[in-house]
């Protein structure tokens, strides 16, 4: 998806970040995380913040983990650790050269991710079978370059425009709903809808993540989250929600109260 911008690239960033385990899990298998880096180093940022996109780049990623025992929690937090080992060295790619750049660099991670918790899983019993998704936003000025495996998901909320669904639901449901054989109450209540055909780790050999990019404007919104947000929330409830107010909180706990039974994920992003 690709959007082309006639106005000067937007120059700062808002986001809000936030997790919760649900109201029937006892531990938290999701994992988000907030960055700024540039050719030379990067910084961890807090969950809730404002910032310049002159001299650094913006990473924002959700993670949901899958597995027994605690491998899900370990398989999350190594899906956004890894982001931090690659990115520097893909600093001020731009939109002059974003189109032979951004794409190797974001594939690079989810197959190292990928292969990563695959070795894991060979060496050590208990991390045997352990996978995650993750849902990656890149944002550099005037654009915001994205990858994607599995069936968290990324959010486009234009300022002037319908919300979008960027990601795809890497799931036998999620096709069958991009294909119009599923309405999104009839996908949400299938029972095989948490069968996944993509994650990173897991059983399968290989990986083929989703990796796009969309022309940034001012008073753009972008949503990452988890599933347990979309058990919660309808796509509609998500659109008013996410553009009258900054707070991922906000979405999390009302998603938590209408639902609660997975962990809860979300991170909204605005270039201004």
């Amino acid at each position: 998806m690709e959007t082309d911008v006639e106005t000067p690239p937007p120059s700062e960033i808002r986001w809000s970040g936030i997790t919760d385990t649900g109201r029937f899990r006892n531990n938290n298998e999701d994992a988000f995380l907030a960055l700024t880096f540039d050719a030379h180093e990067l910084h961890y940022l807090g969950k809730d913040g404002n910032s310049s996109l002159d001299f650094h780049d913006f990473v924002f990623a959700v993670s949901d983990g899958m597995g027994g025992a605690k491998a899900g929690e370990v398989a999350s937090k190594i899906a956004v650790e890894k982001i931090t080992r690659l990115l520097p060295q893909s600093f001020q790619l731009g939109a002059n050269r974003i189109d032979s750049g951004f794409a190797d660099s974001l594939s690079e991670i989810f197959l190292q991710t990928h292969d990563s918790l695959r070795e894991l899983g060979r060496h050590y019993e208990e991390c045997r079978g352990m996978g995650a998704t993750l849902s990656l936003c890149w944002f550099m000025p005037g654009w915001m370059a994205f990858g994607h495996v599995g069936d968290s998901r990324i959010y486009y909320l234009p300022k002037n425009g319908d919300m979008v669904q960027v990601s795809e639901d890497h799931s036998h449901v999620g096709s069958l709903q991009r294909r119009g054989m599923l309405n999104e109450r009839q996908a949400r209540n299938h029972p095989k809808k948490n069968i996944l055909s993509q994650v990173l780790g897991g059983r399968s050999e290989r990986v083929h993540p989703q990796i796009g990019r969309v022309g940034c404007e001012p008073g753009d919104r972008f949503l990452i989250c988890s599933d347990g947000l979309i058990d919660g929330l309808w796509d509609r409830r998500i659109n008013d929600m996410a553009r009258e107010e900054l707070s991922a909180k906000r979405l999390v706990d009302y998603a938590v109260s209408e639902s609660g039974r997975d962990n809860t994920t979300a991170m909204l992003i605005e270039v201004e």
